[in-house]
């Protein structure tokens, strides 16, 4: 076991100072861990909306450089009030695609009223933050729970399109897709089951090169655009606009409240993992404030809403590296490559084939989140319903459009696309207004 005169032993302090050959591979871990999470939602969007070549290549500068900016705020703090100075990790995350893909397609491929609704919902976040011991008895792990797994459902039909080779391309569903997108998926499947140490833990990127070599030998990617990016390029502000309307922005303030929710969940299982402790009232609030903070600064800098990656905060708990100095050095190398246009342009290079081939397995680790947090503790009947009824009415909604075919337009923005909205709001309602059995109180009680 290491001792507090070994230098090896400060990877495990927060505030130690290790050495450089130890702080590399650690920040490089952590990197692996949420570099592909961090710039596919961007692809996704991108391409969902039509953007052109330089636009994508914008929009995925902005995760990597926002990815670095709200780690290190997170991590250092800002004046004590935004930041819980813990190690975590933040990017921009898959839950907020089902509302962002809505919000593009209702607005023909403009983004513009994304990071509009983006900085309601961070201002939300902020106050939520603020007032937490107040807010957070609307989210317990029940509701919580079914959030998450209804993000998960929700997100299959984006993985399998884009699977597909991308809905609307000339060569959607063609067997040449089919054979990309499986390929990469088995690579994934046998680096996360078979492989052992980094490849285990990179299995995503993994597949997602092995996926992208056999396109390249297949003739799906063309270079073209690379060579017209500089090679040095500072992220842009308000690149694309913000534009603000009030369906968008209700969509947008429930996603925030989850993911706040989650936020702390995160952080929480942050302590409990590298430090042997539960997080403070005051980390909390603090970590919930400066997500908020730093999510009214993406949209200001493109960026796609971010939020704490569960998959580094799993990384904690198993190595129990707490250093700031680590997760500082993940934060540079995602700045240095954000200022890097010729590397956005390289990322943009990733067939939709193999994005989905690599992220349905991401999608899927999503629901089953959902699912331990609802099976956390015993199902009784009272939770029970509020899962199934909540799930029932959002994906029945959604895959019906047409049964709130003679509904206000507002009210079919809000929720005639979005099951995540419906399920949120139907958890929330039931779990208020439903009593509580005898099982809920044993639970309880314990």
């Amino acid at each position: 076991m290491a001792t507090d005169n070994k230098p090896v032993s400060k990877l495990f302090s927060f505030d130690g100072q290790p050495r450089l050959q130890e702080v590399v591979p650690m920040s490089l871990q952590h990197l692996f861990a949420m570099i592909v999470g961090n710039i596919t939602p961007a692809l996704i969007v991108s391409g969902r909306a039509g953007l052109e070549q330089a636009d994508r290549v914008i929009l995925v500068q902005a995760s990597l450089f926002m990815a670095a900016i709200a780690t290190l705020i997170m991590v250092f703090s800002i004046k004590g009030y935004f930041g819980a100075r813990l190690p975590v990790i933040l990017g921009v995350s898959f839950s907020y695609l089902p509302t962002l893909s809505m919000i593009t397609d209702n607005f023909q491929g403009d983004i513009s009223y994304i990071f509009g609704a983006q900085i309601a919902g961070a201002i939300l976040a902020v106050l939520f933050g603020f007032g937490l011991k107040y807010l957070v008895k609307l989210f317990p792990q029940i509701v919580t729970g079914t959030v998450v797994l209804t993000i998960g459902l929700t997100l299959y039909p984006i993985a399998i399109n884009y699977m597909a080779g991308g809905a609307g391309s000339e060569n959607y569903g063609s067997l040449q897709n089919w054979i990309v997108s499986l390929f990469t998926l088995v690579v994934v499947i046998i680096a996360n089951n078979w492989g052992k140490g980094m490849m285990k833990l990179a299995s995503v990127l993994i597949g997602m090169i092995a996926g992208y070599l056999l396109a390249l030998a297949m003739g799906m990617i063309s270079f073209a655009g690379i060579g017209e990016s500089s090679v040095v390029a500072a992220p842009r502000i308000m690149h694309f606009g913000v534009k603000f309307e009030i369906s968008t922005i209700i969509a947008m303030l429930i996603m925030f409240m989850v993911n706040s929710v989650q936020a702390i969940g995160d952080l929480s299982a942050t302590t409990a993992g590298g430090m042997g402790r539960i997080p403070t009232e005051r980390e909390l609030s603090q970590g919930i404030m400066g997500y908020g903070l730093v999510n009214i600064l993406g949209a200001l800098f493109n960026c796609l809403p971010t939020a704490t990656y569960s998959q580094n905060v799993g990384m904690v708990g198993t190595t129990r590296v707490i250093n700031k100095f680590v997760f500082a050095g993940t934060a540079l190398i995602l700045l240095v490559a954000s200022f890097i246009p010729k590397f956005g342009a390289l990322l943009t290079t990733v067939p939709s084939a193999v994005l989905g081939g690599a992220t349905i397995t991401v999608f899927g680790s999503i629901t089953m989140t959902g699912m331990r947090l609802i099976f956390a503790k015993p199902l009784s009947m009272r939770n029970a319903s509020i899962v199934g009824l909540a799930i029932a009415l959002a994906m029945g909604v959604t895959l019906v459009p047409a049964s709130i075919g003679l509904a206000p337009q507002w009210f079919k923005t809000i929720f005639g696309s979005n099951a995540v909205v419906i399920a949120t709001l139907v958890a929330i309602v039931l779990n208020l207004i439903l009593p509580k059995d005898p099982a809920d109180a044993e639970v309880t009680e314990r």
